[in-house]
């Protein structure tokens, strides 16, 4: 459970250039500090899928050729923006978990209104709570999730997606499957034999799924 004191208001934006030609830098100015983002918007269109990362910074999260970093590229001729979000504090649950809920503010408040969340290792778990606190969330997609923050999966309420590799050495597939388990349908659960914890070797086999998955 997030303790129920934590409040976190979304106070100003701003925005410039981005990381790339289609790309604006978002700062979310917040009562808890500010949350950088990656805004890679398609005009009119109403869905949105927002990124959150592992619990240590990198640069990587956001590179061209990160999941992430593909996403856009496959979803855009769906008409779907994406948002790659930077935590304010790394490696604190409840503080990421409210940097997520105020980007799906952020995203409602500019218009769109079905909104997938997908998180990576740490985020995975993040993901999860979030999706079931947020309202305006549809699915949710948890790549090599740990286990610690999923206890209340079941309370989740939507489409859940999990993707592990079996080769992981940093959080073992059976987290993976124990979340699945627990959850609620519909839910899918994906293993990739020789994927390790980045799942960088299948990363055009999970671009062609989220391709269809997101968008229905």
């Amino acid at each position: 459970e997030l303790s129920p004191d934590l409040e976190l208001k979304i106070l100003q934006v701003g925005a410039g250039p981005g990381d790339r030609p289609d790309s604006i830098h978002v700062v979310m100015e917040t009562s808890r500090g500010p949350i950088e983002a990656m805004f890679q918007p398609v005009e009119g269109g109403t869905g949105a899928v927002i990124c959150v990362g592992g619990a240590m910074p990198g640069p990587e999260k956001w590179s061209a050729e990160s999941i992430p970093g593909q996403l856009f590229d496959v979803l855009r001729p769906a008409g779907v923006s994406v948002l790659r979000l930077n935590y304010r504090i790394y490696n604190e649950f409840e503080e990421c978990v409210l940097d997520t809920l105020a980007g799906v503010s952020f995203l409602r408040g500019i218009g769109a209104e079905n909104i997938v969340l997908l998180g990576h290792s740490f985020g995975g778990a993040v993901v999860i709570k979030a999706g079931e606190l947020a309202q305006g969330v549809v699915g949710v997609v948890s790549l090599s999730s740990q286990l610690h923050g999923t206890r209340q999966v079941e309370r989740l309420g939507k489409p859940l997606l999990l993707i592990h590799g079996m080769s992981d050495t940093v959080l073992s597939h059976e987290a993976s499957e124990d979340i699945y388990r627990r959850a609620l349908p519909p839910r899918r659960l994906v293993l990739f034999a020789d994927a390790g914890h980045t799942l960088r070797e299948v990363r055009s086999e999970i671009l062609d799924i989220l391709r269809d998955w997101i968008p229905a």
